[in-house]
């Protein structure tokens, strides 16, 4: 089990990564709303290694799985792949684009001057960034916040993975 959850951890975590660093540093030039589409969407991509790495455990173990022992295979696949995109946002987010709250607030509170909201509700938004802003930049806070974007999109995958590639040994046998 350790090898396949290594293997396609890292290959989903790898994806993830790969996929930040090319579309983070330039999300306030693609637009911060594709930008958001083209995240989610490369989640959803590198978790789609969780179902390839139940399939190929179940494989490997002459064709049976267990919905607990694929869950087990899928959540750390999925718990590697979120170390993954957490070091790559810490990195992105302290280092490589240091700059990147203020255009993200900048672009939040034009898009609330852009669909009629007032100049107080323009300001309020800014207060808002700019108090998450404070509790974002403390690195604990952060890991956590950054944890919890592509966790759940995970664990989605992973019951359902377990749940389609489950198979008991006498279903096994007659395939």
């Amino acid at each position: 089990m350790r090898k396949t959850v290594l293997v396609f951890g890292l290959l989903s975590g790898a994806v993830s990564a790969a996929m930040m660093l090319a579309t983070v540093p330039f999300m306030h030039t693609i637009g911060f709303d594709y930008g958001l589409v083209v995240g989610y969407t490369a989640i959803v991509l590198s978790f789609l290694f969780v179902f390839f790495g139940i399939r190929s455990y179940r494989e490997a173990n002459g064709g049976t799985l267990s919905f607990g022992r694929g869950f087990s295979v899928g959540i750390l696949i999925t718990l590697i792949s979120c170390v993954f995109y957490v070091a790559t946002w810490e990195l992105i987010y302290f280092k490589l684009s240091p700059g990147f709250w203020e255009k993200y607030t900048a672009y939040a509170v034009e898009q609330v001057k852009t669909s009629g909201g007032t100049p107080e509700q323009a300001e309020a938004k800014a207060k808002q960034f700019a108090e998450f802003k404070v509790m974002y930049d403390n690195p604990l806070v952060n890991v956590a916040f950054t944890f919890v974007e592509p966790f759940p999109i995970g664990l989605a995958v992973t019951l359902i993975s377990a749940g389609v590639l489950r198979r008991k040994p006498e279903a096994a046998a007659r395939t």
